[in-house]
């Protein structure tokens, strides 16, 4: 990237352009008052809704003007717009972390606030449960012929714990993809009788969105999970779950998200479950037999 000389008219970036990738477009170019403002801007990013155009003058020692001059090489037109497109940063998933506060550090102010976070997630899951999605979900996966679980990226450990869980009370379930394996190889074949688990939080790759609309043209039925941002998903899905991943720091909690699993696993044991004891203690012999896990 060539950085534009000072006086060297300067293309105005697209608005869903990164704040940093701004910053670092514009950095070569900008005093070293306007530089203070953009590393303050870089530091704060996560926390950027408690501070006024005034307060980070203030924190930086240079007047409102430099801040506000700087706002409009930038391409914002105002701090408000700063502070939306930060907050719209995080709801995407890019983490942007508050500093670390002389409270944080005891331990017990963050933690607090980490667990009300993940218990607003919890309840707002539930909710959305309440309104019959659970049974739905689990007659999906009790009754499919086979269970292929999609999980990419960050949701990949969440299709993997229900996996696991899954193949503990009911045969045939796999993930998807396999390592080394592309998504076509995986997919290839299902139909009517199969039923994919598409698990999407934010941050997917462009693929998920193209095997969403394959399994649905697919005549196999489809249960989507994911945070608010794969909502959309929802209109190709035969059930959908919101789960929510907010957290009070810069990575997702999938807190919830693990205890959808386990509402999942558990409900389908209940559903069968003289078939699932019988599994479960098939394969609890095969591991005394295996000496796989200790005793």
């Amino acid at each position: 990237m060539t950085t534009p000389q000072i006086g060297e008219s300067e293309p105005r970036l697209e608005a869903e352009t990164r704040i940093d990738a701004r910053i670092d477009a514009h950095y070569g170019a900008l005093a070293p008052q306007e530089r203070r403002v953009a590393d303050f801007l870089l530091e704060h990013l996560g926390d950027l809704a408690i501070f006024s155009a005034a307060d980070i003058s203030r924190e930086t020692g240079v007047s409102k003007a430099t801040v506000s001059r700087l706002f409009r090489k930038l391409d914002f037109e105002d701090f408000r717009e700063v502070k939306d497109h930060a907050r719209a940063l995080r709801s995407r998933g890019v983490p942007t972390a508050a500093p670390v506060t002389s409270a944080d550090t005891e331990g017990s102010t963050g933690l607090q606030r980490h667990e009300a976070r993940d218990h607003e997630n919890l309840a707002r899951l539930g909710a959305g449960l309440a309104e019959g999605r659970l049974h739905q979900a689990v007659e999906m996966l009790t009754s499919a012929d086979r269970v292929i679980l999609l999980g990419l990226r960050n949701s990949y450990p969440v299709a993997l714990h229900l996996h696991q869980q899954l193949i503990q009370t009911r045969p045939r379930v796999r993930i998807a993809p396999q390592p080394g394996q592309t998504l076509g190889e995986e997919l290839a074949g299902i139909s009517a009788g199969d039923l994919v688990v598409a698990v999407g939080f934010r941050r997917r790759p462009v693929v998920f969105g193209k095997a969403v609309r394959a399994v649905a043209s697919s005549g196999a039925q489809l249960l989507c999970l994911g945070d608010s941002t794969s909502r959309h998903y929802a209109m190709e899905a035969d059930c959908w779950i919101e789960c929510p991943i907010d957290s009070e720091g810069a990575f997702d909690s999938y807190a919830a998200a693990m205890s959808l699993v386990s509402l999942l696993a558990n409900g389908v044991l209940n559903r069968q479950l003289g078939a699932g004891r019988k599994r479960i203690s098939a394969i609890a012999r095969a591991y005394d037999e295996l000496d796989e896990l200790e005793h």
